[in-house]
């Protein structure tokens, strides 16, 4: 675990989209940074169908290398993005 400096507005943002989901603000700070990082894998998903890859993730109880090749099947190394509690 690290720490990882943001800016007053982005943590302004994150405050706000965490008392609207019912989230911590850790909650949802991980939750935009695995969207992003799939959507940056995974430049032909939209929201929706990330957000269908998270919640298979999550009941499959599975990892992301395992529900979805990387884009091009080049070797992108697998990254776990199955949220710790």
């Amino acid at each position: 675990m690290g720490i990882v400096k943001i800016s007053e507005a982005m943590h302004e943002n994150i405050r706000s989209a965490s008392n609207a989901f019912s989230r911590s603000i850790n909650s949802q700070a991980e939750h935009w940074l695995r969207v992003g990082m799939l959507a940056e894998m995974h430049p032909q998903l939209n929201y929706t169908d990330i957000c269908r890859l998270l919640l298979h993730i999550e009941q499959s109880g599975s990892e992301v290398g395992n529900a979805l090749k990387p884009a091009g099947g080049d070797a992108t190394p697998v990254v776990n993005l199955r949220r710790t509690v």
